[in-house]
């Protein structure tokens, strides 16, 4: 559905309704600390007309004390996971390729990682969609000699202020060193350090500048927050996003992926295609049960209160997000 329509369509009582709700404590209290859920509260309470507080850079600091740890893909692929999700190293004479960069304040941490990788300089960043999380340290590594590669939606999207109403985050446009240099619409390939990437962009899923990066050789696929592994994702509807979207996203990773393929999802463990399938069909259940609710004319609030994910909860409610804050977002992400 098209951005616009969507704002449209989403009332402001209802955002506010849902900034309560998962700043509240069903959401940042779950994952981070008392310091953060305090920032999301107060980003609520600032639309009430408390003074304002920047929740983003404490946001930044709270992921950036998240720890970096390694694991080898493949001889010269490296998965970085910690401040902000997962990253991925090419390493070898041609320089190291990132695909994500993490949070800025994880730069010393990360430039040091990269520096005991090899001696190899930094050539490329690629940013698998716009979110800070993914895109934070582009000026950083853009000043360290590299060039940024993305979709011409990411440079799109830096370029613009946002406001991620359910979260109380407000971001001004991306400071032109972090924006990247060279973009693509629908697909590019790359032969870097023996290895033959090959990058496609995904309709509108998680938003609208996702891309995935298969590494061929390594039989490595990541997925940039198109994939959540274990935990019902994010969907970020005010740029594009939709849950139907994520469903096709994860379909077309399935029709990419054999039973041997390392799947490196945005945000969680390193995963495989069945982890992937599961994913997908914990996704359509939630799309339907939650579309039959809306679609039958009950408001977000009281699709929240029917419990449609209750079975679900178990399994898929342990990261960021339950049961109750996913409704929310797949309600805004129909």
């Amino acid at each position: 559905m098209d951005s616009d329509r969507r704002k449209v369509l989403i009332t402001r009582r209802e955002l506010l309704q849902t900034a309560g709700a998962l700043a509240g404590g069903a959401l940042l209290t779950r994952f981070f600390s008392g310091t953060l859920a305090q920032a999301a509260t107060a980003g609520y309470a600032q639309q009430a007309g408390a003074p304002p507080q920047d929740q983003v850079a404490v946001f930044r600091a709270q992921m950036g004390a998240t720890p970096i740890q390694t694991q080898k893909l493949a001889a010269n692929l490296t998965l970085l996971s910690g401040p902000g999700g997962n990253v991925v190293v090419l390493d070898g004479a041609d320089g190291k390729l990132l695909v994500d960069t993490f949070v800025s304040p994880a730069w010393p941490k990360l430039k040091e990682v990269l520096d005991g990788l090899s001696q190899a300089p930094v050539k490329t960043a690629i940013d698998t969609h716009w979110h800070f999380d993914h895109t934070d340290n582009n000026a950083a590594l853009r000043a360290a000699g590299a060039k940024i590669l993305a979709h011409e939606n990411t440079r799109k999207r830096m370029s613009e202020a946002h406001e991620l109403a359910v979260l109380g985050l407000k971001f001004p446009p991306s400071p032109a060193a972090a924006l990247p240099q060279q973009t693509f619409k629908e697909s590019f390939k790359m032969q870097v350090n023996g290895e033959s990437l090959a990058m496609a962009h995904f309709p509108p899923a998680h938003t609208d500048t996702d891309i995935y990066v298969h590494y061929q050789k390594a039989n490595v696929v990541q997925t940039g927050d198109i994939f959540f592994n274990g935990s019902y994702p994010y969907i970020d509807g005010g740029t594009g996003g939709s849950i139907s979207g994520m469903i096709a996203g994860a379909d077309k990773i399935l029709a990419l992926a054999d039973n041997n393929t390392k799947i490196v999802p945005g945000h969680g463990p390193l995963g495989n295609k069945a982890e992937l399938a599961k994913y997908r069909d914990m996704l359509v259940t939630a799309r339907d049960r939650v579309q039959k609710l809306k679609s039958a004319g009950k408001s977000m609030q009281e699709t929240v209160a029917a419990k449609p994910l209750a079975d679900l909860d178990p399994v898929w409610g342990k990261g960021l997000f339950n049961g109750d804050s996913f409704v929310q977002i797949a309600y805004l992400a129909l």
